[in-house]
């Protein structure tokens, strides 16, 4: 199974829209049937059957093996990939040059698009060629006092992260490898307390 597969094609994009097939593909991030899908979502077999035919025409679902059971033979599939990452072309584009606010929510998310996209088509890449892909990835939760702290906050990290950059960066050195940096920040709704 693939880690990744970026989707760029809008007719898959709209195979993969419905709910149940996202349902199906989860079911079947371990090999099983449409009869064992349809057990395990509480659908008909015949339902769950034309959405495994769907998926696997599409090339989102494999064949593991055929078993025979009472005269007829059952298809055992699997999903192809363990992630999909839909490509920013399938719903149109997000350019995040286009955005004049660096500051915007916008720019943010098109910031996180383009990183889905290139981090899925790097994966691809370095899967098909028998290699690990070197990421490095953070993930912190920071709770500020003011919107004065914020910005300070915002103008130590920026400034640390342009030290760093003016350290490391070597775009003449024949043997650079060229890597993406995304710093974002949002605001994060606070969970519901249980009652």
């Amino acid at each position: 199974m693939d880690t990744v597969r970026v989707v760029d094609d809008p007719r898959h994009a709209a195979l993969l829209a419905a709910p149940i097939r996202r349902r199906i593909l989860e079911a079947l991030a371990e090999p099983g049937s449409a009869s064992t899908v349809a057990r395990s979502l509480g659908i008909a077999r015949q339902l769950a059957a034309y959405h495994v035919r769907r998926l696997e025409a599409g090339g989102y679902l494999e064949l593991v093996r055929e078993e025979r059971r009472r005269g007829c033979t059952e298809r055992v599939v699997c999903r192809t990939a363990q992630y999909l990452v839909a490509s920013p072309e399938v719903l149109g584009g997000v350019d995040p040059s286009r955005f004049k606010d660096k500051f915007s929510s916008g720019y943010l998310i098109a910031l996180a698009t383009r990183m889905a996209q290139e981090v899925g088509e790097a994966q691809v890449a370095a899967e098909r060629a028998g290699r690990p892909l070197p990421t490095l990835s953070a993930d912190v939760e920071v709770s500020l006092r003011s919107p004065e702290e914020r910005q300070a906050f915002a103008d130590e990290l920026l400034d640390a992260v342009a030290r760093l950059v003016a350290r490391y960066h070597h775009p003449d050195h024949p043997d650079a490898r060229r890597y993406r940096l995304v710093v974002g920040a949002h605001p994060i709704r606070r969970s519901r307390r249980k009652p």
